[in-house]
């Protein structure tokens, strides 16, 4: 094990992604994080889910087909998602809650219980390279949306891989976790 390397009985962060209907960022964001989580070595020791504040809109759909297009093109897999709500449960069993924009904050620290509020962010707070407050839903726009949307979560991702480091390396050994699976 390295140094740099959480120790193999910790038990693993949860990182939810959650944007508006959970079939455009928010599952896009769930693609990149797992790929990036792989390339990192971190893939057992960080679980990656997505959902959408109204994700009942589109419940059990795959993302939007240029969401994975756009996706594609970088080497990200988003065939295997599916949109969902987000639920009560999803505050108890996640350690992050990223939300792409304010209303999805709004909505997200609304719906939070009092005890969880704190889990909840946003993902551009984790970018490097990109000043922008909000990850732009491309929905109704064209490809440049989906373009500009990549490059602020990849931007995010990367961040948020480092932080994630850093609340592994500070778990001890024997931490567990009630609620993660």
């Amino acid at each position: 094990m390295s140094a740099s390397s959480p120790p193999a009985s910790t038990a693993p962060l949860r990182v939810t992604f959650v944007c508006l209907g959970n079939i455009c960022r928010s599952p896009t964001a769930h693609g990149v994080l797992r790929e990036k989580l792989l390339a990192a070595g971190l893939a057992g020791q960080v679980e990656v889910d997505s959902a959408g504040t109204h994700g009942h809109w589109h419940a059990g759909r795959p993302p939007d087909e240029r969401a994975q297009a756009h996706a594609r093109r970088r080497g990200y897999d988003l065939s295997d998602l599916r949109a969902r709500a987000l639920t009560e449960a999803d505050f108890a069993s996640s350690d992050l809650i990223l939300v792409m924009d304010w209303e999805n904050l709004a909505l997200a620290e609304h719906d939070a219980p009092p005890e969880h509020r704190r889990k909840v962010r946003r993902l551009t707070e984790f970018c490097r390279l990109h000043d922008s407050p909000v990850v732009p839903d491309p929905y109704y726009g064209g490809a440049d949306g989906f373009e500009r949307v990549l490059d602020l979560i990849e931007d995010a991702c990367d961040g948020l891989i480092e932080h994630l480091r850093q609340r592994l390396a500070s778990q001890p050994a024997a931490a567990t976790r009630p609620g993660l699976h």
